[in-house]
């Protein structure tokens, strides 16, 4: 039983079925001129068209890269790329491919500034205004946390980093699909896509970016993707994201509805515990998420004795699993550092069902007895 659809989802049947076809078909270089490059060309564009209008962009305004962690180091290091050292805001809740590529920029001259979260995993306006300076450059803000799933007020972010002179990159990878999307709308510069957290091929991302920004690429080469991101472009994952992103505009709606019932049945059962703790659960989040921790048992321990009876969650950000600290989201908040550790979050997804919950609550629901079992034992 799959439910850590914000680490993966599985591929749609008919994005599997236009990339074999991808695959299956002419070998041409889209760069080449010929009519097998051109076929190949085809392909790329159309993909362009349909990823721009899922968050309602030109096509070209979108660069496709390797994933949302490429995406968000080339929107860091290409706005900053040539410029005298300046200031960064970075939100203390970033996941980590946009903490770490902050980091590197740090020793490279830059300073950062963390904006700090709230106790329910927000952002607010005040807390961006309250670091910005003169020098701030680039602001980079999540418009949905991948492991509370709060989403962020970004419109109101945008204004003030914009008032301050600065640009906004938003990493939307957990949000699309699951919220309606309009890049001019959100007030962001510069906007990070997956395709394999919208049922496309793991591999696959782009960068959506305001064209008013000057960009520098990471990888230099043959000028492929308006000179942003050289490489010859894998194409039948890039025919898989556009499917998927077409397929995806689709979803918020009845689906998202379904979901957030789903949500919200699992949060009523595990709230009968009084040892349950639920994180966020006074913000908007996205409708597929719930983060939750029992007091007394660590975090891994609940995920690896569910993975026994078959149903898989996560315990935080599939890209920081296996570490051993609690979650930086959580300590952000101002989780005690000891519940942070207990952190497992739930992700619910289109193949998800009102039997998978109540089959994760009767799991839970033991082991609660069961530690409230050994709290009696030890107390006598």
């Amino acid at each position: 039983m799959y439910l850590d659809y914000n680490a993966g989802t599985p591929l749609d049947a008919r994005v599997l079925e236009a990339m074999c076809e991808s695959l299956a078909g002419p070998a041409g270089n889209p760069s080449s001129t010929h009519q097998f490059g051109r076929a190949a060309r085809a392909q790329l564009d159309r993909a362009r068209e349909q990823v721009a209008a899922l968050v309602g962009a030109h096509p070209s305004q979108v660069v496709f890269t390797s994933g949302g962690t490429e995406a968000n180091n080339l929107a860091l290091h290409a706005v900053t790329a040539g410029l005298e050292p300046g200031r960064l805001a970075v939100s203390a809740i970033e996941h980590p491919s946009v903490l770490e590529a902050a980091r590197a920029l740090e020793k490279g001259g830059w300073q950062l500034d963390l904006v700090k979260s709230d106790s329910n995993c927000r952002i607010v306006p005040q807390a961006l205004h309250d670091v910005l300076r003169p020098e701030t450059r680039l602001v980079s803000v999540m418009l949905a946390n991948n492991e509370t799933g709060v989403i962020q007020p970004l419109p109101e972010l945008a204004d003030c980093a914009r008032a301050a002179g600065a640009l906004l990159h938003t990493d939307a990878v957990q949000a699309v699909g699951k919220l309606s999307m309009d890049f001019e709308a959100s007030g962001a510069h510069l906007m990070t896509l997956s395709a394999h957290k919208i049922y496309g091929p793991k591999g696959a991302g782009a960068l959506i970016f305001d064209k008013s920004v000057e960009l520098a690429p990471l990888l230099h080469g043959g000028g492929q993707e308006r000179g942003l991101r050289a490489g010859t472009e894998n194409i039948a994952a890039i025919v898989g994201f556009g499917v998927a992103a077409e397929l995806a505009a689709g979803m918020p709606g009845r689906e998202s509805e379904r979901q957030r019932e789903l949500r919200d049945c699992l949060q009523a059962g595990l709230k009968r515990h009084a040892r349950i703790s639920v994180f966020a659960e006074q913000a908007q989040r996205l409708p597929n998420t719930l983060q939750f921790a029992i007091a007394g048992l660590d975090g891994e321990t609940l995920l690896m004795q569910l993975d026994k009876a078959g149903i898989a969650v996560s315990s935080g950000s599939a890209c920081a699993s296996g570490s051993s600290e609690p979650s930086h989201v959580l300590l952000a908040m101002g989780v005690d550092a000891t519940l942070a550790r207990g952190a497992v979050r739930v992700s619910i997804g289109r193949e998800t069902r009102r039997e998978d919950i109540d089959r994760l609550l009767v799991a839970i629901d033991e082991k609660i007895q069961w530690l409230n079992k050994a709290a009696r034992v030890a107390s006598w």
